[in-house]
């Protein structure tokens, strides 16, 4: 089984990404962000899940352990495969992902590709006292909305939860609308500076 990767992007396509290990190269089916933001020739680490099934072996990359867990989760709903629970992980984050099961809003569901309202209520119950993380623990309801947001206008979760508990941190006070105005001025500014390099 193979739990991570680390190694060179060689190559990059529209849902996977080809990682080169010591001369053998991994393609590893991937999160929208998570592709969005590689490049070739980026050293990059990957966690990973790896899907036996009767013709084939697959392998899925996350950038985080709670995206692996949430996609482990999501794989054991009934009529959700591997690569309808990645589609619900670019679409929705986990963020995203627990505040809809959290409030039973199957609706949340209905912008990812394959998942009617059948599925999306049997998420919810799969998942239902299941999405409990590290990170939930000590993310505050307010961060956790913000991330969501985040996400749901393009910014990669890793990086969204981030810098939200970063500027949270500074700015203990600020309203969920204040602190969503800080952590998108503070991203701009990240994405004009790489821009400029």
């Amino acid at each position: 089984m193979i739990a991570h990767l680390r190694g060179t992007v060689s190559s990059i396509s529209a849902h996977a990404i080809v990682i080169d290990v010591s001369g053998v190269g991994y393609l590893a089916y991937s999160t929208s962000d998570q592709i969005s933001n590689c490049r070739v020739g980026q050293e990059i680490t990957l966690q990973t899940v790896q899907i036996f099934r009767e013709d084939s072996v697959q392998l899925f990359g996350f950038s985080d352990l709670d995206q692996v867990g949430v996609f482990n989760l999501l794989c054991t709903v009934t009529g959700v495969g591997a690569k309808t629970a990645l589609g619900v992980i670019s679409q929705m984050g986990v963020y995203g992902i627990q505040e809809a099961v959290a409030k039973a809003d199957s609706d949340a569901f209905n912008s990812v590709s394959g998942i009617g309202p059948k599925t999306a209520k049997q998420i919810i119950l799969t998942l239902t006292g299941k999405l409990v993380t590290e990170v939930d623990d000590s993310a505050s309801h307010m961060q956790k909305t913000i991330v969501s947001a985040l996400v749901n206008l393009g910014y990669p979760e890793k990086l969204a939860k981030q810098a939200t508990a970063a500027i949270a941190n500074e700015n203990r006070e600020a309203s969920e609308e204040q602190l969503l105005k800080l952590v998108l001025n503070s991203l701009s500014s990240v994405r004009r500076n790489a821009t400029n390099e």
